[in-house]
């Protein structure tokens, strides 16, 4: 049977920053959809350049819930588009999309980052269907597929891009304000703070790697054992939705109290900034207050972003609230310690120990089982391609657009044996 787009009618909300959603409901309509987007605020719109289709929501969050049931109804729309599902706008329209029995594509980040994004129909992280599958399900799922595991790409593309399409969206939405009156951002900052601190992250790359070159450095060369703490971004939605934390000095606090009991007294403790920590949460004052409350100081290191590998090649074991960072952890078979909700916290992979307990003595993932649940995760959920670099993108297109027009979402199709071909990467030197 032919994939085709007729009589499919796409509404997209929000999307990652940058031309990605233009891109893809372009290639929606040229498969035969009728395709339009609600813009919030003039970043939207600067993203969306295609007047005919685009639809500008100029009313407040109150009145969201009752436009959009009727923006659905008297478009007629089949299918809901949007990047992450948990920030107001976008958890308001996905409750009365399935009450209305529209299908949701939900886009994030790539579970398997920096080389995949994700795709899934419904929700995604703490509302992804992953969340209630077993590992022996996914298992009998596999037999199915006859496909190699593909390779990662050496690159799309590199975290300047992702702040720069970061930073003009703010910036058009920090002076487009007048056209959007009632636009009020998902987070606490308001929209002059986010551009600003997306300015700052900028002009202060090339300070701030030095200064991760020489904390990595320290870390290499200091002969210690160490234990490997990947953060978050507080204001994230994984963070805020789907852990028991409010703060990061929460989770801070936790880490610093089980690792100073639990610890040998000649382990050390490395705490690993996320790649975009712009300095909102003053992170690295917290790490120093708690190091000096706990008396383990002199053990505890902090490194601002940067690569992760080089300091889990000789990491003992890592600890996270759920951060998907976490799946590299898992990949080299280390012990790994994780506090909130996440796809790949399964009972096979995931230390189930006291904080403390495990500092002490980490119990370590079934590796065999992991392979199989990442092998699950490629075959399915897990596009190769990237939102931000125009080679991600082009990479992205060519096979997400068939996987959206199929009847059957990624996971029931590999269960049925319908799932759409995936490309097989060829490494870039």
């Amino acid at each position: 049977m032919q994939i085709s787009g007729k009589d499919r009618r796409f509404l997209f909300l929000q999307g990652p920053h940058g031309p990605f959603f233009h891109r893809l409901g372009k290639m929606l309509a040229a498969a035969g959809a009728e395709v339009w987007r609600v813009g919030f605020n003039r970043g939207d719109r600067a993203f969306w350049p295609t007047d005919a289709s685009f639809i500008p929501y100029r009313g407040t969050v109150q009145d969201w819930p009752t436009a959009f049931r009727a923006l659905i109804e008297t478009r007629q729309i089949t299918d809901l588009v949007l990047y992450g599902d948990t920030r107001p706008i976008h958890a308001t329209a996905v409750e009365a999309a399935r009450a209305a029995g529209l299908t949701v594509h939900v886009f994030e980040e790539g579970y398997l980052r920096p080389y995949w994004v994700t795709y899934e129909r419904g929700g995604s992280n703490g509302h992804s269907r992953l969340m209630q599958m077993s590992v022996a399900e996914m298992q009998a799922a596999l037999a199915k597929a006859e496909m190699e595991l593909p390779d990662a790409p050496s690159r799309w593309g590199d975290m300047r891009q992702h702040m720069f399409w970061g930073a003009l969206y703010h910036w058009f939405v920090l002076t487009g304000f007048w056209d959007f009156r009632n636009f009020r951002p998902h987070r606490k900052l308001t929209v002059r703070q986010e551009f600003w601190l997306y300015v700052k992250r900028l002009v202060l790359m090339p300070f701030h790697r030095w200064e991760r070159m020489l904390a990595t450095f320290r870390i290499k060369h200091g002969g210690f054992p160490y234990h490997l703490v990947l953060l978050q971004l507080e204001h994230d939605a994984s963070f805020q939705m789907h852990s028991p934390f409010t703060t990061m000095t929460e989770f801070l606090e936790v880490v610093m109290e089980g690792f100073a009991k639990g610890a040998a007294p000649h382990h050390h403790i490395v705490f690993k900034a996320h790649p975009l920590e712009d300095g909102r949460v003053p992170v690295a004052k917290e790490i120093r207050r708690l190091a000096q409350a706990y008396g383990v100081a002199r053990r505890v290191h902090f490194v601002r972003g940067g690569k992760l590998a080089g300091l889990l090649n000789h990491a003992r074991s890592a600890v996270t609230v759920n951060s998907t960072a976490a799946q590299q952890v898992l990949w080299r078979g280390l012990p790994l310690k994780t506090f909130g909700a996440a796809v790949y916290a399964k009972p096979e992979f995931v230390s189930t120990q006291p904080l403390a307990d495990f500092f002490a003595q980490p119990s370590r993932p079934d590796s065999r089982a992991y392979r199989d649940y990442r092998h699950y995760l490629l075959e399915t959920s897990q596009i190769p391609g990237g939102f931000y670099s125009s080679r991600g993108r082009r990479e992205l297109l060519r096979q997400v657009v068939d996987m959206m027009l199929q009847a059957e979402d990624p996971y029931d199709a590999l269960t049925s044996g319908k799932a759409a071909p995936r490309q097989q990467l060829r490494l870039v030197n």
